[in-house]
């Protein structure tokens, strides 16, 4: 059954997660970092179509492989495209061994009591049933923390695993992304709350069930050995959270047990403009760098 052995290469495999699932406000960014400007496209339609054209310039370069690259969180509208003639997921689970998560929040709430919550999710049933369509594993959704609010990061955590216990019933695997800015001037306080809050909504979960986390690098070494630890927890994967991929590669090593999911600083250095061989030799970089830094 595919869910099973996603769950062992997940549980078990050597590697990371590369996060390709930059969306409607993002997007832009991305491309600009990859050397297409607004000037390119005329519209959200031929965006997506040149954001598309990246992503699967990336999954298709031989270095991408299941030796290194666990898993990919996909959007929404690329797990309807295809990859090679094939539905992208399928493509990445079939001919990579790739496992293919899909992000299925809606963005961030305006910001109050120092976060932001993830936006409603309207037909979140009908989209994880279209993703059962595919072979997906699992699911993200992200939120953000900016200040050590109690109040603030208990709306976090209950919003996230909430969201989780949905996706769970559906027989998928969530991430839980609660992520605290990097700039944050008490970064190491909002770890505090958001650490303890998880481990109380942990205890929460149904028997059996687990989900997984992705998390800021934290500002202490080991910070969340606890949830990796945790009999709850699949996994925990770290996000770069603007951080450079040297910077995010250092920190990471210094967090045994914490595996690189990596989205601007996995695609950092990439350009349209690379000749496929540039291209592919700057992939394989970020991704032996990347890998290097999870498996400490």
């Amino acid at each position: 059954m595919d869910y099973q052995k996603q769950l062992e290469q997940i549980k078990n495999g050597s590697g990371f997660i590369a996060a390709l699932d930059q969306s409607g406000g993002s997007t832009p960014k991305a491309l600009e970092n990859y050397g297409v400007t607004d000037a390119d496209y005329n519209n959200d339609e031929e965006m997506f179509d040149l954001v598309h054209e990246m992503r699967a310039r990336i999954m298709t370069c031989d270095c991408f492989d299941d030796k290194r690259v666990l898993g990919a969180i996909l959007f929404e509208d690329t797990m309807e495209r295809e990859v090679n003639g094939k539905p992208t997921a399928n493509y990445l689970w079939e001919d990579k061994n790739i496992v293919p998560f899909l992000k299925v929040d809606k963005g961030l709430a305006e910001q109050m009591s120092g976060v932001q919550v993830m936006r409603p999710i309207p037909n979140l049933d009908l989209l994880l049933d279209k993703a059962k369509n595919y072979p997906v594993f699992g699911t993200k959704m992200r939120s953000v923390i900016y200040e050590p609010n109690v109040d603030g990061i208990e709306l976090v955590v209950q919003q996230q695993f909430d969201v989780a216990k949905q996706i769970l019933s559906k027989g998928l695997m969530p991430i839980v992304e609660p992520e605290v800015n990097i700039d944050s001037a008490e970064k190491h306080d909002c770890e505090l709350l958001l650490k303890a809050d998880i481990l109380r909504h942990l205890e929460y979960l149904d028997e059996g069930h687990q989900v997984m986390l992705k998390l800021t690098l934290p500002e202490e070494s080991g910070f969340y050995q606890q949830l990796i630890d945790h009999p709850k927890v699949l996994k925990v994967v770290a996000l770069s959270g603007g951080y450079s991929r040297h910077k995010a590669c250092e920190k990471l090593k210094q967090n045994p047990g914490m595996i690189a999911s990596f989205s601007r600083a996995f695609t950092e250095g990439l350009s349209k403009q690379q000749s496929d061989k540039e291209f592919a030799d700057t992939i394989n970089t970020s991704i032996e760098e990347i890998y290097e830094a999870s498996k400490v």
